[in-house]
């Protein structure tokens, strides 16, 4: 007789497994419509609020890239999963005095928006020892005043002022944004493709070889992201649920 428990794990592990495979085709479907390769788009499950289960069941089946917004929930799983083949992103905005907790617990940083988070990034990693941090710059494309992120036309100023800084361990690769409150796909287009313009300006102005990302799309719009060039999609509630 199966133990009540186990079973709520099962139906748990299967379901979210059944919705990554679902969502793997849609994106490969999308893709190809686009023109685009599904090996350029790296889907991010967002796990925020979810137990390290929910994470374990996406990784039985081969994903390997996680997102979380917050330290605090982020800390409850990665020390579980340390010897497992996860890379680790955090996507939330970061408090200053939390860039510490970065370094060794995530590879990749998609929220930086001012220079003082940078330099506390650079020197937790000097301090930690655990090499570089891949970074996006947060771009406020909407310009939605409850949103964080850089405003579009201070970005090259902005990459100015970090270049000058020469960081050491802060690997700059792309740019990040948050899509419009809307349904309406032209209107997700446009400012997605606005953010795929603004990185290829930066990209060209700097000479940044490796600044090739657009982290970008979520559950509602990676549609429209991957149409306009989204190299990583951040999706949780198809993939997980509706959150905890």
């Amino acid at each position: 007789m199966t133990h009540p428990e186990n079973k709520v794990h099962n139906d748990l592990t299967k379901q979210i497994q059944q919705n990554l495979a679902g969502l793997k085709d849609c994106i490969s479907a999308i893709s190809r419509n686009a023109g685009r390769s599904n090996e350029d788009i790296k889907l991010i499950a967002v796990s925020k609020t979810q137990p390290v289960e929910a994470v374990r069941a996406a990784l039985e089946i081969g994903h390997r890239d996680f997102g979380e917004n917050t330290i605090q929930d982020a800390l409850t799983k990665i020390p579980q999963t340390r010897n497992l083949p996860i890379t680790w992103h955090f996507i939330g905005h970061l408090q200053s005095r939390k860039a510490k907790e970065i370094p060794g617990n995530f590879q990749w940083l998609h929220s930086l928006d001012n220079l003082s988070l940078a330099g506390k990034l650079d020197n937790a990693c000097r301090q930690e020892g655990s090499g570089s941090l891949n970074i996006l710059l947060q771009v406020n494309i909407t310009q939605d005043p409850n949103k964080f992120g850089i405003e579009p036309g201070q970005l090259d100023h902005f990459m100015e002022q970090l270049l000058e800084q020469d960081f050491s361990y802060l690997i700059f690769r792309g740019l990040m944004t948050i899509g419009p409150y809307t349904d309406d796909e032209a209107d997700q287009r446009r400012y997605f493709s606005g953010l795929r313009e603004l990185r290829d300006q930066c990209r060209n102005r700097f000479g940044l070889t490796q600044f090739t990302e657009l982290s970008m799309g979520m559950s509602n719009d990676y549609p429209a992201a991957i149409r306009e060039g989204a190299t990583m999609i951040r999706i949780g509630s198809a993939i997980f649920g509706e959150r905890q």
